[in-house]
């Protein structure tokens, strides 16, 4: 009896070991093993061949099936707060953070898993661990030389209301690229000012459909400059450059709103069926391989998590020089009040 103990014994040892050595701890296989062959369904808001990327490495390492269902932040967002415990989705992927909070403050999202908070640094990632920044984009100043110089241009986002810039600059207020900047101005500045400044924006901007637009007319001469996301220019310039080659960048400084940083945020439907699955996907996007993708995509977005760098075409990303602002305070309710208020939208 004791012989057999004893072989007991050490087989389980053995058998310890073999498991440790084998490539990653036994929880961690047995997690995996646990959610291959299950499915999840994602709200993306994000770029569509971006996260069809992240989907299909996820899938194949996981065995997790991954549905999207693609629009656009505020679209998703609303639909989310409309469903509310009744969602089909496990996990909502968003460009900027405003319809993440508005998803997170009607008590919809679960709280990120430690592990996957631990990958992201504080700038990029809310005070609450409801969600999480997956990606990140700076706001910008394009301007076209032959119309304006560099030592000609404002120092900060806040001066376009001066009655010298009237018509001077281009802005697509009607979209949730530009409302994130709006969030930016109203947290930093408060409600007071950002109304005077979006009142005199209604006057002195020149409005167009989307950021390519704007980035189109200062190509073309339309207006000097335009407040447009970075990672336009640089799609551009990456293939046949028609619609930038007149163009360069300024970045705004000194924690200027201008020098707004927008994150794209990841959250876990707490009604979600397929919690462990879900947890896992946003996990993976954070992650090296995740942030590894992003990185050498097309997508030409910040890299937010497990210390990857940027792809080598952008600049650093000037974080001392953004301001400071928790994104679970970005508020896209009370901006589009007030963009109303204002007559922009």
């Amino acid at each position: 009896m004791r012989r057999l103990i004893i072989v007991a014994a050490t087989s389980a040892v053995a058998l310890a070991l073999s498991g440790c050595s084998s490539g990653g701890s036994p929880s961690a296989r047995s997690s995996s093993t646990s959610i291959a062959g299950t499915s999840i369904t994602v709200y993306n808001a994000q770029h569509e061949e971006l996260t069809q990327a992240w989907a299909d490495a996820f899938t194949k390492e996981s065995g997790v099936k991954v549905t999207l269902r693609n629009g656009d932040d505020s679209e998703l967002g609303n639909q989310l707060v409309q469903e509310a415990a009744a969602s089909p989705a496990d996990v909502f992927l968003t460009e900027n953070s405003p319809a993440m909070s508005l998803v997170a403050n009607e008590g919809l999202l679960a709280t990120v898993d430690p592990a996957t908070l631990a990958q992201v640094p504080k700038a990029y990632k809310p005070s609450t661990g409801t969600w999480t920044g997956i990606a990140a984009r700076s706001t910008v100043m394009v301007y076209n030389p032959s119309k304006i110089s560099a030592d000609q241009l404002p120092t900060s986002l806040l001066d376009l209301q001066k009655p010298e810039w009237k018509s001077r600059w281009g802005a697509a207020p009607s979209g949730d690229d530009y409302q994130a900047i709006v969030s930016a101005v109203l947290a930093n500045k408060g409600k007071a000012a950002t109304l005077a400044w979006l009142k005199a924006m209604n006057v002195n901007a020149v409005a167009y459909k989307s950021n390519g637009a704007v980035m189109k007319a200062v190509n073309a001469g339309e207006v000097p400059m335009g407040v447009i996301y970075h990672y336009y220019w640089f799609i551009d310039q990456a293939g046949t450059k028609e619609n930038s080659v007149n163009t360069k960048l300024a970045y705004f400084k000194n924690q200027d709103p201008g020098a707004f940083v927008s994150i794209s945020g990841g959250g876990v439907l707490k009604s979600s069926k397929n919690q462990a699955a879900a947890q896992a996907f946003l996990k993976f996007i954070t992650g090296k391989a995740g942030q590894d993708i992003l990185r050498t995509g097309t997508s030409f977005e910040y890299p937010v998590g497990s210390g990857v760098s940027a792809n080598p075409a952008l600049p650093s990303l000037p974080s001392p020089q953004a301001p400071t602002i928790d994104p679970s305070k970005l508020n896209s309710k009370d901006v589009t009040d007030l963009m109303t208020q204002a007559g922009l939208i």
